[in-house]
């Protein structure tokens, strides 16, 4: 009886020096004591009891229990970056100050590389961007070839002159499909092929959702989590960047906005503060790249346990920082890879990255 009260008293405090050693050797002795000495619901009580004492209070070598550690992993550039396009030729629209800024990269059905450029301070009208096309028969192919314009505003459907920015591209069900802003709202075009893309309109009009209170909505990208998918985008309410998301069963009908990222370290206060947001699922955590600067390319890398949830005003779930701008994260053949613009916003790069294991 005396063991057995050892063996108690150590379940309820696993802590107390009573080491593995000792509580083995009780146990042994309990497990081997005759039945008869016992009685067979005592027994049968004991060694539930020992077993239960294994499973849940076995203790490292300082008698300590195990904790579990959170992992996180760090997004490092692995390697040289090689540039994949330059400042394009637009015809009369060129114009001496434009330059290429946020972008879609994906794989054709064709298996070559499309990239989809906003084109800023060019020759169009309006708000002066627009979106043009390069092709790569690699992703290691340097200087892919460029293709031309690709898509401008048309007002027709209700999008801003000159208001086209940041494309990113998804495949669903065979097709793919291009989310891209208008400078207030988010829009829908669809494409067969990945080359050739004609907007989703829905009353005569591609925008899927906006809200003039936020201002130029803008830079969507979208993930599939939690049996759900996530549109991730950048609004300045009173200049006041910030990094939103809202929720979809069907891509076409939208919830309401959550802000996910806001402040901390970047400062808050102008619309560039947090832009281009770009997301990855990753080890059973979410990573959050948000651009704060262009000129001096800088990029912070958030990690939560929530999608929705990157730090407000703090920088406690920041775990790296990139010397680049409009970062895009994506797989391919099992290797990942980043494309950003170039330092000098002349045009756009690739690198390979790599996830380095840490502990928080």
């Amino acid at each position: 009886m005396k063991n057995f009260n050892k063996i108690l008293y150590s379940a309820v405090f696993p802590n107390h020096p009573y080491i593995f050693k000792q509580k083995l050797i009780i146990c042994i002795k309990i497990f081997t004591m005759p039945m008869e000495k016992t009685g067979l619901w005592m027994t049968f009580f004991i060694l539930c009891g020992g077993v239960a004492l294994f499973l849940c209070c076995n203790p490292d070598n300082n008698g300590r229990k195990q904790e579990e550690k959170d992992v996180i992993y760090v997004p490092e550039i692995r390697g040289e970056w090689w540039q994949i396009a330059g400042n394009p030729d637009l015809g009369e629209l060129t114009a001496e100050e434009q330059e290429p800024v946020d972008f879609g990269i994906w794989q054709a059905a064709d298996g070559t590389w499309q990239l989809w450029s906003c084109i800023r301070k060019t020759g169009e009208q309006g708000h002066t961007r627009l979106f043009h096309r390069w092709e790569g028969d690699s992703l290691t192919q340097t200087f892919w070839e460029p293709k031309g314009i690709a898509m401008r505003g048309d007002t027709a459907f209700g999008e801003a002159r000159g208001g086209l920015q940041a494309p990113y591209v998804i495949q669903r069900d065979g097709k793919y499909l291009m989310f891209y802003g208008d400078w207030n709202r988010i829009c829908l075009a669809e494409s067969s092929d990945g080359k050739n893309f004609e907007r989703v309109l829905v009353d005569g009009s591609p925008a899927l959702f906006g809200d003039p209170a936020e201002t130029n909505t803008r830079d969507p990208m979208v993930i599939r989590t939690n049996d759900q998918w996530y549109c991730y985008y950048t609004a300045h309410p009173d200049n006041e960047g910030a990094i939103y998301v809202r929720t979809s069963d069907d891509l076409l009908n939208w919830s309401e906005s959550t802000i996910v990222s806001y402040g901390g370290s970047p400062g808050k206060g102008e619309l560039w503060f947090a832009e281009c947001p770009h997301v990855i699922p990753f080890q059973g955590k979410y990573y959050l790249f948000r651009t704060y600067s262009y000129k001096d390319p800088r990029t912070n890398i958030y990690s939560s346990d929530s999608p929705e949830n990157f730090g407000i005003d703090t920088d406690s779930l920041l775990v790296a920082k990139l010397p680049v701008a409009a970062p895009e994260i994506f797989m391919s053949n099992g290797k990942w890879y980043i494309a950003a613009l170039m330092p000098d916003i002349q045009g756009i790069r690739i690198a390979e990255l790599k996830w380095t294991e840490t502990e928080d």
